[in-house]
């Protein structure tokens, strides 16, 4: 993989990323640009670029594990291949051991009921943190982490669900799931227990000065993200390889998925908040730009290009933003991978909601974003993509 490059690109415009560039380890930066050429039967190939890459140097993936377990999730329901049951299929959560919480409604939903599809399309469009812990506790712990394994990721693990302080004994147990139609049981999930750790050694892992914990008091101990959820770079953009183009991968290699089910998650990676009635959204918490950090940067003001589409899953959490994306021009036929983790925390504390995105990470995966899309432009492909099966523009 070539390692010079993008280094190169950076250096080139001292005036967006010289502040990143002096202290890159400092940010934590890391990149993964894979460039996309079509043969004459529009099948991709693909040739990466990386900066500062390595999956042994831990950063927090925050809410970017959200998309594999939304893959996961409708991959278990075509495996069970019970009668009646579907990603529509109304759903009951039950609960069964120590702080966890039923569900019996979902206001979100166009019928007022919860169900795997509903919980994808708010976990797309804004990164919804319970449809994740939803998701994670139909699927199940140990079922979750082997096929993540089972689909070539090397260095993952999703072992707790999101912003519930959910760690230890509490992960390992997810709760009774029973799906219904009109008072009729189609399948019920008993509790589960998953033993097991998933150890793994990473550099990275204790970090800061101190930390905010649970009654608001600082805490000056370095932070640890021990036990936490791992999602490197590598694997991220390899899920969303496997996602996009499953065509480009051997059949038994490709995520067990109905063509109605890439169709939902095309379509609501790609939409704004705004494109969404069930469910809906307050355009002043969720204004167009806001899951798109890449090329956008977040920007509340930022002049949407009709032509572009942007596929992604973002997380920004303990001052690292991460932005795993294909980014699409269908009018000049730009398609391209990007996956970039950048992280400020200037005074060292952790949990404390004081970091410098607005100054520091949204800028730059917004100029980084522009600046590969501006390299793209110029490209020469022997072969015009087909781009059609990724237009859900309405």
């Amino acid at each position: 993989m070539d390692t010079v490059y993008l280094e190169k690109l950076l250096q080139g415009h001292p005036e967006l990323f010289r502040h990143i560039l002096d202290h890159p380890t400092k940010n934590e930066v890391q990149i993964l640009y894979t460039q996309i050429d079509r043969d004459k039967n529009n099948i991709p190939h693909f040739t990466s670029y990386s900066y500062r890459l390595n999956p042994n140097w831990y950063f927090y993936p925050a809410s970017t594990v959200k998309l594999p377990t939304a893959i996961l999730a409708l991959e278990k329901i075509n495996e069970l291949n019970i009668t009646g049951l579907s990603k529509d299929t109304p759903l009951r959560i039950d609960s069964a051991y120590e702080k966890q919480t039923t569900v019996l409604r979902d206001e979100s939903a166009a019928n007022g009921l919860p169900s795997v599809a509903q919980y994808i399309k708010k976990i797309l469009l804004t990164s919804d943190n319970d449809a994740q812990n939803r998701l994670y506790e139909f699927i199940g712990r140990a079922e979750l982490n082997r096929k993540l394994k089972k689909h070539g990721t090397k260095y993952s693990r999703i072992v707790n669900r999101l912003a519930i302080g959910d760690k230890g004994i509490w992960a390992k147990h997810t709760n009774p799931v029973t799906f219904y139609q009109n008072q009729k049981t189609i399948y019920h999930q008993t509790a589960q227990f998953d033993p097991k750790d998933y150890p793994i050694l990473l550099q990275n892992t204790i970090q800061g000065v101190g930390y905010m914990n649970d009654k608001d008091e600082i805490v000056n101990e370095p932070w640890s993200f021990e036990g936490l959820n791992v999602y490197p770079l590598e694997d991220q953009q390899l899920v969303l390889k496997k996602l996009l183009f499953p065509e480009a991968f051997n059949r038994e290699d490709r995520f067990r998925l109905t063509k109605e089910d890439y169709a939902l998650i095309y379509d609501y990676m790609s939409r704004y908040p705004f494109e969404s009635d069930y469910p809906n959204y307050d355009t002043n918490e969720f204004w167009p730009a806001y899951s798109k950090l890449l090329f956008y940067g977040r920007d509340k003001n930022a002049l949407i290009d009709a032509n572009v589409r942007i596929f992604n899953k973002y997380g920004d959490s303990y001052g690292y933003n991460i932005d795993n994306a294909y980014i699409v021009d269908f009018e000049n036929g730009v398609e391209y991978l990007l996956a970039v983790v950048i992280q400020s925390n200037e005074n060292g504390i952790y949990n404390d909601g004081v970091y410098e995105y607005e100054t520091v990470t949204y800028p730059f995966l917004k100029n980084i974003g522009q600046l590969i899309y501006q390299e793209e432009l110029k490209r020469s492909k022997k072969f015009k993509p087909n781009l059609a099966k990724f237009d859900f523009r309405k």
